[in-house]
């Protein structure tokens, strides 16, 4: 009697400590998921879960893949169309006041595109401002009648560089402010030319990143070469 009892507590023991509502629902439980896992429908559900996240993991392996480029090789440079040696010998301007660094679009007595790298070691930073270095205004228009002087001062114009000036200004606005590390992508094109009185009109643009940070209207007076 007491043999058969030993055995019967050996076959107990893995849930000897387990109350007998606990044996029969650990029992409901087996017998569940043995039921669960036999049903088709489950397991075709299971197979289509399992097939989507596999292929959610390989299409965001692909988006990643997609990033791999660096940085420094995803935008292409600036073309260079009129470099500053050729810029130096239209334009009578010199250190430091020669605010183009570079022409990237050039189509003379029309318009023309050009750049200004602006850079913590320009000359005007340690006085505007020495907490906050911010290009000055009137340079940002400076260095746009100096493309607009690159687009008149051309033989088939009548410009010379040594009697070219800047007359005036109207409807100017600045709508960022220009800081150091920036890029300003300037743009003038003509929109008159009144070739008699030696007075040609341009509109101007400024960009950084795409964005207008400065526009307006440009005077321009002309002497010739005679």
């Amino acid at each position: 009697m007491a043999s058969e009892t030993l055995s019967q507590f050996k076959c107990l023991s893995p849930i000897s400590n387990r109350s007998p509502e606990i044996v029969a629902l650990s029992s409901f439980n087996r017998c569940s998921l043995r039921c669960v896992s036999r049903s088709p429908l489950m397991s075709t559900q299971l197979k289509t879960n399992r097939s989507s996240s596999v292929a959610n993991c390989s299409s965001t392996s692909s988006d990643s893949s997609k990033d791999e480029t660096p940085i420094e090789l995803r935008f292409p440079a600036f073309p260079t169309v009129v470099d500053i040696n050729q810029i130096r010998d239209i334009l009578p301007h010199r250190f430091p006041f020669l605010l183009v660094d570079r022409v990237i679009e050039y189509n003379p007595g029309v318009s023309a595109v050009g750049i200004k790298n602006v850079t913590i070691n320009d000359n005007f930073f340690p006085g505007h401002f020495p907490e906050r270095p911010i290009m000055p205004g009137v340079l940002m228009v400076e260095a746009m009648a100096q493309v607009g002087g690159l687009v008149m001062l051309q033989p088939e114009i009548g410009g010379s560089r040594d009697s070219f000036f800047f007359a005036g200004i109207d409807k100017v606005r600045f709508r960022k402010p220009v800081v150091a590390g920036d890029t300003l992508v300037m743009r003038m094109t003509l929109i008159k030319l009144q070739k008699r009185f030696g007075i040609a009109k341009m509109e101007g643009k400024a960009y950084v990143g795409g964005e207008v940070v400065c526009d307006g209207e440009f005077l321009m007076a002309m002497g010739n070469t005679e």
